[in-house]
């Protein structure tokens, strides 16, 4: 990369970096509306519930819009375009909605967005496609189309984020998570040179990601992308016959669909079509699984909270785990597809497999994996209704060049254990408890809830590196820690926190009632963490 960039083949991307940040504070209506809730759920569910709130959307079109018309629309002559990477189809579909309504009431007529997304989204019981919400296609292709004039702005959800190439790309809006190579391949597409170009540069403005990290994800591609060690091609047959065996789909369904899918007079709903029987069966499946395995943890719970009986115990834990097996096997299915076709198609480049099946999978898994949707396994939701935004806050953060090291090799690991992951245990928290977390105990308004959850891990972390500590709490009630050596261990980890938390470290030390706050979470913490190394 950093030679193509000095060369001048490709622009540095990393120029002219502007990052902002979102503080916000979430509350609960009324405290009856507590309850018990899975974490992981609620932290995801809390986030996503920030991203597609209207008063989030409208600030950051507000910003995306002014930007666009103030810095990149006059580029290249008038003809600079830019793209927004959105985290969903959902967000997508209201970030379309919002930057239409937005360039309407300002009278910018000279903006026009089109969105680019892949089947059905369902909105507030109205139906969201390609085709209703970019009206002026009128039946061109949209790559050609976004070449025109017609349009400035292209709205994208895993659709064009990699594999697009449109040089006239000066400006990319990112609301997304970016990590590793997605976040090269994302970011590259606007490095393609145009006249001009090179003269005006390029931006990127990231609502979402640190600088840091992005830095990270950049530097094994840009001195030396050198491989640690040689991929193994047979692990494609290995994908091959785990997802065969799963029976989600039938042969005779993946032909049907490569002989569609290379037909140019079918249409794009006959093809998906071919798709339905397989769908059914995994969502099938997955609601009989996940009712199964809800079923046999309560009953091992009763049963342990209710019996002395070892065996009656045991069994009924042996068949919680039994039942769980199917169920994470199910979720495996679904990334196994995507593992699939990412190794099929990186292999098949260098190497000539000779087995026509294995192009038929990749077509045929790529289509299908998109489609496999877990909604059935809430029935037990998470309700956000009782949750509220009370403040917020868009700010610039920094605009600057992030540069990258010129100095020492990274190496690429290769592809070895691929369909190997396991489905993750949940862990059960108050809703309220974690909103607590990310809002009540400092007032730092540029912090992101992450911000401050890593920064708790970091010091419960330093606490349990300290052996005598440990052993208190493990043998002494809360009470009796507290009045220990518990209070002066997290007060040194604050202290030893200082350079990469120097906000928190200096509201800790400056307020004891944030000090004492910060105390009683981690305990919290350590406590869950030692009764989970127990059961």
């Amino acid at each position: 990369m950093r030679q193509a960039i000095e060369e001048g083949f490709i622009l540095d991307v990393l120029k002219n970096y502007i990052t902002y940040k979102a503080a916000y504070n979430l509350a609960l209506k009324a405290k009856q509306d507590d309850r018990e809730v899975d974490s992981k759920k609620a932290r995801t569910k809390l986030n996503q519930w920030v991203i597609l709130h209207a008063h989030n959307i409208s600030q950051k079109v507000k910003v995306i819009v002014e930007h666009f018309k103030t810095n990149v629309k006059d580029c290249l002559h008038g003809q600079a375009k830019a793209m927004i990477v959105t985290s969903s189809r959902k967000t997508a579909v209201r970030y379309k909605l919002a930057l239409d309504k937005y360039v309407k009431e300002q009278g910018y007529s000279d903006i026009v967005t089109m969105v680019a997304f892949s089947g059905e989204v369902q909105d507030n019981d109205i139906s969201y496609t390609e085709s209703n919400m970019n009206p002026y296609l009128k039946g061109r292709d949209m790559r050609e189309a976004f070449d025109s004039e017609d349009y400035q702005l292209m709205l994208v959800a895993n659709k064009f984020q990699t594999g697009f190439d449109q040089p006239k790309l000066c400006a990319m809006y990112v609301d997304k998570k970016l990590g590793g190579v997605e976040c090269v391949q994302t970011l590259s597409r606007l490095n393609r040179d145009y006249p001009g170009k090179k003269e005006t540069g390029t931006f990127v403005l990231d609502f979402y990601n640190n600088p840091e990290d992005i830095l990270a994800a950049f530097l094994p591609y840009y001195k030396t992308a050198e491989l640690a060690d040689v991929s193994d091609p047979d692990l494609v047959y290995d994908l091959f016959d785990k997802l065969k065996a799963q029976e989600i789909y039938q042969w005779t369904e993946v032909e049907q669909f490569y002989k569609a899918f290379l037909t140019p007079s079918k249409s794009a709903a006959a093809i998906s079509n071919i798709c339905k029987p397989a769908v059914e069966r995994w969502q099938n499946r997955y609601r009989k699984a996940n009712t199964h395995f809800k079923k046999t943890k309560e009953m091992f719970e009763r049963t342990r909270k209710s019996s002395t009986d070892t065996v009656l115990i045991t069994n009924a834990e042996i068949e919680m785990k039994n039942s769980k097996i199917e169920f994470d096997s199910l979720l495996m299915f679904k990334k196994d597809l995507g593992s699939f076709t990412r190794f099929y198609e990186f292999m098949s480049q260098i190497i000539d497999y000779e087995k026509k099946e294995l192009d038929e999978l990749s077509l045929f898994a790529r289509h299908l994996r998109p489609l496999l949707r877990e909604e059935e396994e809430d029935e037990d939701d998470i309700d956000l209704g009782s949750v509220i935004l009370t403040h917020y806050r868009l700010s610039k953060i920094r605009e600057e060049n992030l540069v990258l090291d010129k100095k020492g090799d990274y190496r690429i690991e290769p592809s070895s254990e691929l369909g190997t992951g396991k489905a993750k245990n949940k862990e059960e928290l108050f809703l309220s408890a974690i909103i607590d977390k990310l809002n009540e105990l400092f007032d730092i308004d540029e912090l992101t809830p992450k911000d401050m959850i890593n920064y708790a891990y970091a010091l419960r972390d330093k606490i349990l590196e300290n052996k005598k500590v440990m052993a208190q709490i493990k043998n002494n009630p809360r009470k009796q820690i507290l009045l220990g050596d518990y209070p002066a261990a997290v007060c040194d980890a604050v202290m030893e926190s200082g350079a990469a938390h120097n906000n928190q470290m200096q509201q800790c030390l400056s307020d004891n009632k944030v000090l004492k706050g910060l105390e009683l979470i981690l305990l919290d913490m350590i406590q869950h963490n030692y009764q989970h190394e127990i059961r």
